[in-house]
């Protein structure tokens, strides 16, 4: 009887129910482990998330704090980049259409950040930079020193590596709808991928990059536009007070114009018997001003206001020293003004601003 009841349907239900209640005892402390590994998961992700959104309210911060001044946007952008990314230093480069220029960095080793402020930075094809700007998409490597480029000796990646320590790298391109602006690249010295979190933040404040220098590009335009409102109304205010006063007019247009044009000099001259004459400057030394009141321009392809007469339209040359059919270089050849270029030589009409 007693082996009927170790057989029947009840005592075998009875054996499979202990047999589970022990197994689910011994497996109890490898649960509470498995528990115990998701909450610190979680307590990571929780923490890296508030971290992040930290550091995007200082760079918002910042970008409110500095109307106007990308500087410091860059420099929190890049800080709190390098930080949450576990990386060692980063940089920010602005695009020009052929090359990178370097406007921002972070802890950058110095021989690195030298080779980079050399001249515009042309990254070589084939490269990451290369590709990332080429395509417009965020790019990555775990390991620098790996790829084809290093081993072929790639000047660029060589220099990365040999100078700045560098051995994974993170690139995100900073773009306006499909235009590209610039570009943000983190660097570590040690091998070690980045994590979707850390591209998703750095990708961010490109997107915030860029919205800081459209922001400012608006500013600026607007502050130019009430500066030249502004000097128009003050010369509208000396024309009406000095109805016979031309010379008083002529300084005040002087003035303005340099202000505006951001120039250091300016001069309008006038036609008189065939011939231009010196009319009123802003800014010339005293012996220049004088050596200009004795000048005499005629239309013609030699000097900026002669140009001006003769083609009848705005006229600027960026070098006059490197120009083309550019004879008047007596201004240039006097000593104390040895590094006078017209870097921003400007003309309308019969006046010509000189900087």
């Amino acid at each position: 009887m007693s082996r009927k009841g170790a057989n029947s349907p009840t005592g075998r239900k009875l054996r499979s129910t202990g047999t589970k209640a022990r197994a689910h005892v011994s497996n109890g402390p490898n649960s509470l482990i498995e528990l115990k590994k998701q909450l610190e998961a979680r307590t990571r992700e929780l923490a890296e998330a508030r971290e992040q959104q930290t550091a995007t309210s200082e760079v918002l911060q910042t970008i409110s704090r500095s109307p106007g001044e990308l500087q410091p946007v860059f420099d929190a952008m890049l800080a709190n980049a390098a930080r949450l990314c576990e990386a060692k230093f980063g940089t920010l480069y602005l695009w020009d259409g052929d090359a990178l220029r370097s406007v921002a960095a972070y802890n950058v080793p110095p021989a690195f950040a030298e080779s980079r402020r050399r001249g515009p930075f042309r990254p070589a094809p084939g490269g990451l930079l290369h590709e990332v700007l080429r395509n417009k998409r965020t790019g990555y490597l775990a390991d620098i020193r790996a790829t084809r480029a290093y081993a072929e000796r790639d000047p660029s990646v060589v220099a990365a590596v040999e100078l700045g320590g560098v051995r994974a790298l993170l690139a995100v391109p900073m773009l306006k709808d499909d235009e590209l602006i610039g570009l943000i690249s983190i660097y570590r010295q040690e091998v070690r991928p980045f994590t979707e979190n850390q591209i998703e933040l750095v990708q961010n404040f490109a997107t915030q990059a860029v919205i800081a220098i459209e922001n400012t590009r608006l500013l600026n335009e607007l502050r130019e536009s009430l500066q030249q409102q502004t000097a128009t109304a003050d010369v509208l205010k000396v024309i009406s007070r000095s109805t016979f006063d031309l010379r008083t007019v002529l300084d005040t247009l002087t003035e303005s114009a340099a202000r505006l044009c951001d120039t250091d000099m300016a001069s309008i001259v006038r036609l008189k018997d065939s011939v231009y004459r010196h009319a009123a400057s802003y800014g010339l030394p005293p012996d220049l001003n004088e050596y200009m009141t004795g000048v005499r321009l005629e239309p013609g392809h030699g000097t900026v206001a002669g140009r001006v007469a003769l083609e009848r339209k705005a006229i600027q040359i960026p070098d006059v020293q490197s120009e083309a059919g550019y004879t008047w270089l007596k201004l240039c050849e006097r000593p104390a003004h040895t590094r006078f270029s017209a870097s921003r030589c400007y003309a309308r009409g019969f006046p010509s601003v000189f900087s």
